[in-house]
């Protein structure tokens, strides 16, 4: 769209697009767009305030529009829908993302468009953080910051730069609410106002043309009316926009359309047309009849390495007066550069795999890998395209072919053919899409999707907020939307006969969920039908409120050192395991409610629990606070109630059925901040053996923020026989990245993942599972047979090994090569002896001769690494994964008495 906007006006201009470039052209009009189109304190008067209004914002409208007319400033309304390209920003001077959390990529780059004729920007909360991936970033460099996370308590904000404001009262800016950490993503970027907590985070930040506001602005609750009209007041007027300047109708309740020009407020139009653009030339065409025959693995050393840019501002060009495009900082610079750089290297491992377990043997295969080939072959020449333009300054087309390069990599990820391994392919099915089917006929259809798409492990969802799934004789109450069946046991036969695992997902001690409420129609504070029946099994904060803080949907806790709630606990468990066929029960919400110590706000404060305390210390807890000697014994008491309880239903449960697989969905927070805020303690639960399977929350959004969160808590000196395996979400993440994540994933020393949630997976994603994950009955479970899936992941290893190979792409000797394959070969035979035959012996040579393989293994790869280090890395983690399935089978089966 931008191109042909662009083609357009040089049409209207007279000129002949191939023999003049935009660059010539803008040399030629620099003076007449220095005297015309730069704002400026006077030019901004001119302008019109637009403010978006999108679905994000749609139901606190009334609130928003009510204190944008308080302000006494004119706004005109840009619906979201109507805006898609620059043209549509061209009445708007200075526009107003109040909390629009999807911007799309055409609206992106007709925002990069209009700044970059000098419009000015304001925003507030998380805007644009259900975007996709390279929208996030290009909005990132556009606005100079980003919402990095909420406060999950209400927070004091106050002003600490008053030289860029021209304030009147600045105390009117000052107050206390939950809002968001600001984080600046340019050089540029300052913070304006921050957050009195620890560390005084960023609370509003500013750039050049942007101010990025740190809470939901308008959204009644949030802030006073008074507060988000003296801080927008106060923004406008740093662009030099005021009451007195602009024109309000007396009592005009409705705010007009962008799009229609008001004769009593002057306008100057922007120019559609950016400076710096270069238009691309057409990649030619491939011959879909020619077979696919080779691939081209470019070294990784011949990829462009990271480069620094220098500050702008120390080269004396004064901002207010060049017109330029934004700049990229060195960090940015380097994080884009990492980010494309590590997208290649995954994509070049998964068609890797993609090739060496299938052959090409249909003329629409042989396109896909084609297409897949040369989208890799172009984004390794965009790459180093990408740093030439950066040391040319061409800030704008590095960040356009950086975007382009991205996006083709997605749109021709290898996913027409089955890439995994035997793993875990797990899947959240959630309360709500579980009350949405009626019969057996209807939650049939989810399961007839879930197995489509190669999943063969279910958490289903069996206890939320205290209401079961199905009719108990221990729960006091069924959950009302499911009575008059039994989901569960349906379930299981769904489940069963698709060759899937069913395991019950079951919420400890989270007892009452406001959400929850709201769908039952009962009052916001209700307790649930468990805690309104023994309020004293529940914790309180120090005030005695029983819902936690901060967050969107707020729950209530049964206490951990009850032993009430323990018994009770323990029945209802007890109850699905004896009178259901379930393979494994999934604990969550095991632990405390969110707290933040270093403000007093903590829970745990039950008559039990300060009852058994002040028997050990004779002090109540309520009396003590971080920093007193007792401190650290109360957050330890709590961690031990929680740990205890896990200890005590592992074995229960284990002793009903020894098969059960048990696993805990846990926080990817690091050890001693878990501890101090929530007293969650997986790690001892790994340690001791009472958990199977751990399951990370590591939600992220895309492959490098999840990559982040798998980092924070991965630890050497876990157990190695503990399964870990990271969950991912797919509510607003794009089906490639998705892809790019699972592939990401197995790539680590991991045996799975799950998917976050049934709900979420669409048909177009249910599509592309289907291709990318088999479904084959004969595949093993790592955690039900795992000497039998360390042998099937080894043989896929040797397959793409064996593969590069034959097309010349391993960089060894003969002599390395036939040692290697030999060596590889005893690893075969003894894996395959301990996987018919699972005896001690069998283990102990499998094991001695994975750790003789692993030994040579780097010797083997020495010169392979040096150009392909990813891939190497990527072989030496599934060779670790193998390490950690023998052990844990060793733990498994010697704990069940089944290796003699």
């Amino acid at each position: 769209m931008l191109r042909k906007v662009k083609r357009n006006q040089t049409k209207l201009l007279g000129v002949k697009a191939v023999k003049i470039t935009v660059k010539s052209l803008l040399k030629l009009l620099s003076p007449l767009i220095a005297s015309s189109f730069l704002i400026t304190p006077s030019h901004a008067l001119l302008g019109r305030v637009g403010v978006v209004r999108s679905t994000e914002n749609q139901q606190q409208w009334t609130s928003i529009r009510n204190r944008l007319l308080s302000t006494g400033i004119q706004f005109c309304l840009l619906e979201a829908e109507n805006w898609q390209t620059a043209e549509d920003l061209r009445n708007v001077r200075t526009l107003f993302l109040p909390n629009v959390e999807t911007i799309t990529g055409q609206q992106a780059e007709a925002l990069e468009t209009w700044l970059q004729a000098r419009g000015n920007l304001i925003i507030s909360g998380p805007t644009g953080n259900l975007s996709e991936s390279v929208v996030r970033d290009q909005l990132r460099a556009l606005f100079g910051a980003y919402w990095g996370f909420s406060t999950s308590n209400p927070s004091t904000i106050r002003v600490q730069d008053t030289v860029q404001l021209s304030l009147v009262n600045q105390a009117s800016l000052n107050d206390s609410l939950i809002g968001g950490v600001i984080l600046p993503s340019a050089i540029t970027a300052q913070p304006l106002a921050v957050w009195l907590t620890e560390n005084t985070p960023p609370a509003v930040v500013v750039n050049e043309q942007t101010t990025f506001l740190g809470w939901r602005w308008g959204f009644s609750g949030v802030t006073s009316a008074a507060f988000d009209v003296n801080w927008l007041k106060t923004v406008l007027n740093r662009y030099g926009i005021n009451e007195t300047n602009q024109l309000v109708a007396e009592n005009s309740r409705e705010i007009p359309p962008c799009n229609i020009v008001d004769l009593n407020v002057p306008q100057q139009p922007f120019p559609i047309l950016p400076p710096n653009y270069i238009p691309q030339p057409e990649q030619p065409q491939t011959n879909p009849e020619e077979p696919f025959i080779e691939i081209d693995l470019t070294p990784e050393s011949s990829l462009p390495s990271p480069i620094l840019i220098s500050d702008r501002r120390s080269e004396g060009l004064n901002y207010r007066n060049t017109p330029t495009v934004p700049s990229i900082s060195p960090q940015q610079a380097q994080t884009m550069r990492e980010e494309l750089f590590d997208l290649i290297v995954r994509f070049e491992s998964t068609l890797i795999a993609s090739l060496a377990h299938n052959d090409p043997t249909s003329k629409q295969n042989n396109l896909a890998l084609r297409q897949s080939q040369e989208a890799l072959n172009q984004a390794k020449l965009s790459l180093q395209k990408f740093q030439g333009l950066l040391q040319q300054r061409q800030y704008d087309q590095a960040r356009r072919v950086w975007l382009k390069a991205r996006r083709s990599l997605w749109d021709n990820y290898p996913s027409d053919r089955s890439v995994a391994q035997p793993e875990v392919r797990a899947m959240w099915l959630d309360r709500g899409s579980i009350v949405k089917t009626r019969s057996e006929a209807e939650l049939a259809v989810l399961f007839d999707r879930m197995a489509e798409a190669g999943i063969n492990t279910v958490f289903m969802e069996t206890v939320n907020a205290s209401y079961p799934i199905y009719p108990s004789s221990v729960a006091p109450e069924q959950n009302p939307l499911t009575k008059g069946w039994d989901p569960l046991k349906v379930a299981i036969k769904l489940a069963h006969e698709r060759n899937m695992e069913l395991h019950a997902w079951v919420w400890v001690f989270a007892a009452a969920n406001q959400g929850h409420n709201q769908v039952l129609e009962q009052p916001e504070n209700y307790l649930g039908p468990v805690l309104s029946r023994n309020p004293d099994w529940g914790i309180t904060d120090k005030k005695g409120n029983y819902f936690d803080q901060g967050q969107q949907f707020k729950k209530a806790f049964l206490d951990p050192a009850n032993p009430k709630v323990q018994d009770y606990l323990l029945l209802l468990f007890d109850e699905i395991v004896r009178n259901y066929d379930v393979d494994g029960i999934q604990f969550d919400y095991i632990r405390y409610p969110f707290q933040q110590p270093q403000i007093n706000q903590t829970f745990g404060y039950s008559k039990s629990s300060r009852y058994l305390f002040k028997e050990m210390t004779g002090v109540d807890p309520i009396e003590i606070s971080p920093g007193h000697p007792l401190w650290n014994q109360w957050t330890g008491f709590r961690i031990h109630q929680v740990d205890s309880f896990v200890a005590r239903a592992s074995r229960h449960l284990k002793k009903v059925k020894p098969e059960l697989i048990i696993s805990a969905s846990v926080f990817p927070i690091e050890q001693r901040d878990r501890l101090f805020r929530l007293q969650q303690n997986w790690e001892e639960w790994m340690r001791q053996g009472w958990v199977d399977m751990m399951v990370l929350m590591t939600y992220a959004l895309d492959t490098g923020n999840l990559e982040e969160r798998i980092e924070l808590v991965f630890d050497d000196s876990w157990p190695r026989s503990s399964l870990v395996i990271p969950g991912l979400r797919l509510l607003k993440v794009p089906d490639p990245v998705t892809i790019d994540q699972l592939q990401f994933i197995r790539n680590l020393p991991i045996s799975g993942f799950s998917l976050f949630a049934t709900e979420n997976l669409t048909p177009s994603l249910q599509g592309v599972l289907s291709r990318v994950q088999s479904s084959e009955k004969s595949q093993p479970l790592p955690y039900r047979e795992p000497f039998k899936t360390a042998l099937a992941r080894y043989q896929s290893l040797q397959k793409e090994w064996m593969f590069l190979a034959n097309k010349q792409g391993l960089k060894m000797d003969k002599d390395s090569f036939k040692n290697m394959d030999a060596q590889g070969k005893q690893l075969e035979k003894a894996l395959n002896q301990l996987a018919m035959n699972p005896s001690r012996q069998n283990l102990k040579i499998a094991q001695q001769t994975l750790r003789q393989f692993q030994q040579q293994f780097p010797n083997w790869m020495g010169n392979q690494k040096q150009t392909y280090n990813y891939q190497v890395q990527v072989w030496e983690n599934r060779l670790q994964t193998l390490d950690k399935l023998l052990l844990y089978g060793e733990r498994r089966m010697i704990s069940n008495s089944k290796i003699r």
